[in-house]
């Protein structure tokens, strides 16, 4: 079981509302300490969310199947299978967008994590509003843009914006939603090089409280969707001590 968050507040908060407004958006709380479970729902329903609750990692599969939820919040320590099993199994059929809960603030724990396809991280203690402020930020980030089509058709690969897709030739690459918006940000620039914090900035937005090693993480994971190597680059390249650039040329 993981620590509780430090209570910062009542259950039903002044202007929470007014921090993200998404009518019937649902989210999926894994936790099992009830307490803790209970002010997130209720902090999370005065926002306008819709909210399911699990209390075991079995309870959150079955769940997910049953409520459909538009994101998990997705604490590590439950009483059965821990929530990095329970991620391994949802991101084998689904790229639902998860923010994990943690005691721990060991860099390891979130970088497992966010390997395995988690969208976020949030370490204990934090504050419900906080919480609310980067499930915001993910919902954005998943939310799929209005737009014309456009392709970007490189040497290596193809990128089409409007339906999300990337291809290597005849072959569809996997890639979670933050992995596709990191991908698309390097291809609107090629042989333009991103620092860590701008990729920072434009892919996860002002509200993301993560560290430099996110985009790490999350390149490494491109790199290996598309067949490309570090030592030997064809699409993304590393910039020693800046950061990366997208180096396939454009057709």
């Amino acid at each position: 079981m993981e620590a509780s968050p430090t209570p910062t507040g009542t259950a039903q908060p002044r202007g929470a509302r007014s921090i993200l407004e998404m009518p019937n958006t649902k989210v999926l709380v894994v936790d099992d300490e009830a307490e803790l479970t209970d002010m997130l729902t209720s902090y999370l329903e005065a926002s306008g969310f819709t909210v399911g609750r699990a209390a075991t990692g079995e309870g959150a599969l079955t769940k997910l199947e049953t409520f459909q939820p538009d994101l998990v919040v997705l604490d590590i320590g439950l009483p059965d299978i821990d929530g990095f099993e329970v991620l391994r199994r949802l991101r084998a059929t689904s790229t639902t967008p998860v923010i994990m809960l943690t005691a721990r603030a060991e860099e390891v724990d979130r970088v497992v994590g966010l390997t395995m396809g988690a969208d976020d991280y949030v370490t204990k203690p934090f504050s419900p509003r906080e919480l609310v402020a980067r499930i915001g930020a993910v919902l954005r980030r998943a939310s799929i843009p209005e737009e014309p089509a456009e392709r970007w058709e490189f040497a290596d690969f193809t990128i089409d914006l409007a339906q999300r897709t990337v291809t290597v030739g005849d072959r569809e690459v996997e890639l979670s939603q933050l992995e596709f918006d990191l991908l698309a940000a390097l291809a609107s620039a090629p042989k333009r090089v991103f620092t860590r914090e701008q990729l920072l900035e434009q892919v996860w937005g002002w509200d993301h409280f993560g560290v430099d090693r996110v985009v790490d993480v999350h390149i490494s994971n491109i790199r290996k969707a598309l067949g490309d190597s570090p030592s030997d680059p064809r699409i993304i390249a590393t910039v020693r001590g800046v950061g990366y650039k997208l180096i396939s040329e454009p057709r």
